[in-house]
């Protein structure tokens, strides 16, 4: 696999992790950024307030840095209004959580089946790719004008990372809805909206520290459910606040729905492929990747690997109905009965050679690279059969 092909596989957990140290930078510049949302909590000493204590307010663009807290600030709105709502409604957070999530998942339903759509037709013409490749190795600008004229004959579209980046977008203000939301004692003006409060909260009028005076006692909305404060990082081993200072269990279901979801999205394996180097490659990172999870598992809020596990969870069921397993299996020599020769719900329509080419009168012959090849193989074997022919009658 080539070093493109690897960032590409990377992406999304690099970009996720440059994201959010953007963001903590771009909060960290000063009291107003410390009330933006996509703030990230970090140690005060004992003489200030801690972030919690300081009423949330939405972000300003008074310097660069709050620029990209300002525009993360609408989004940030309309998730914590939604689970404020869903939070009043069923009077547990990590339930308003699930619900929240499976709106937005269902909103976006149209383009993860698009990009789904997108992957298995590229799975299919494959081999065809691989073919021209193969066909023109070393001039890589005839492979790319032939390939783009295969993905235009058969209507494939490739899906690109504009799906993947945007869902990796959402983790940011979502990421602060959690972390800032849920721990602040009045995040009262985050419910107002041009003016209008949407939902009165009650919140107390002002903070209430415990001992060391780096905690609030008295957030606003109870964060707290089935045990678990879902506003702060949950460890079940070592201690939350850094990287590698701690296992998540949370992290850890993260990283196995991953794992399932991302095999599931590779094309089944091929006999004849056991041993193509870039299917090797390309599962082994599939197995390495979900698993990015565990690094930060002890620094983000436990509401966020809940929104990311359900998510995950929306997906694998799509995926299951449009592509089936894929590359799930086999895994470890294995494959289970129920997955041989399974047929998805609404599996993806084929993407075969057009038979017939229809063009307006007048316009020129639309010719593709398959019958060009065609009729230069016809013409070379015409050649040498008259060729043949000549030198027998030359004989006689």
């Amino acid at each position: 696999m080539t070093l493109p092909s690897r960032l590409r596989q990377l992406g999304p957990a690099l970009l996720f992790l440059l994201l959010l140290m953007i963001v903590v930078a771009a909060c960290g510049s000063g009291a107003q950024s410390s009330l933006a949302p996509g703030a990230t909590p970090s140690p005060t000493p004992v003489a200030t307030l801690p972030q919690a204590a300081i009423a949330l307010q939405p972000a300003k663009p008074d310097n660069v840095l709050n620029v990209l807290a300002f525009l993360f600030t609408p989004i940030f709105q309309v998730f914590f209004i939604t689970l404020v709502v869903l939070e009043k409604v069923t009077g547990n957070i990590a339930i308003a959580i699930i619900l929240m999530t499976i709106l937005i998942k269902v909103v976006l339903i149209p383009v993860f089946r698009r990009q789904l759509v997108s992957t298995k037709r590229m799975q299919m013409i494959g081999p065809e790719v691989k073919e021209l490749q193969r066909r023109y190795k070393g001039d890589r600008v005839k492979i790319q004008q032939a390939t783009a004229a295969l993905y235009k004959e058969r209507g494939v579209s490739p899906a690109g990372c504009l799906p993947a980046f945007g869902q990796m977008l959402l983790l940011i203000p979502l990421y602060s809805v959690f972390s800032q939301g849920l721990q602040n004692y009045n995040p009262q003006a985050m419910l107002d909206v041009f003016g209008v409060r949407i939902l009165d909260l009650g919140c107390q009028a002002a903070p209430i520290l415990d001992a060391t005076k780096q905690h609030v006692l008295n957030p606003c909305l109870n964060p707290t459910a089935f045990g678990v404060n879902w506003g702060v990082p949950e460890v079940i081993i070592g201690t939350a606040g850094s990287l590698f200072s701690g296992l998540s269990l949370l992290a850890v279901i993260s990283s196995l729905v991953q794992f399932v979801a991302s095999r599931m999205t590779m094309p089944a394996t091929a006999p004849n492929a056991s041993d193509d180097a870039n299917v090797k490659t390309q599962r082994q990172m599939a197995i390495f990747l979900p698993f990015i999870s565990l690094i930060y598992g002890s620094i983000l809020p436990a509401g966020l690997f809940l929104y990311w596990i359900v998510s995950t969870v929306f997906s694998i069921v799509q995926q299951y109905l449009i592509i089936g397993w894929g590359g799930m299996f086999p895994i470890f020599g294995w494959t289970p009965g129920f997955a041989v020769g399974h047929t998805p719900r609404f599996p993806v329509a084929g993407v075969s050679a057009p038979t017939t080419t229809t063009r307006a009168a007048g316009a020129p012959a639309r010719t593709t690279e398959r019958s060009s090849l065609d009729r230069s193989a016809s013409a070379a074997a015409t050649v040498r059969q008259r060729g043949r022919q000549g030198r027998r009658g030359r004989r006689r």
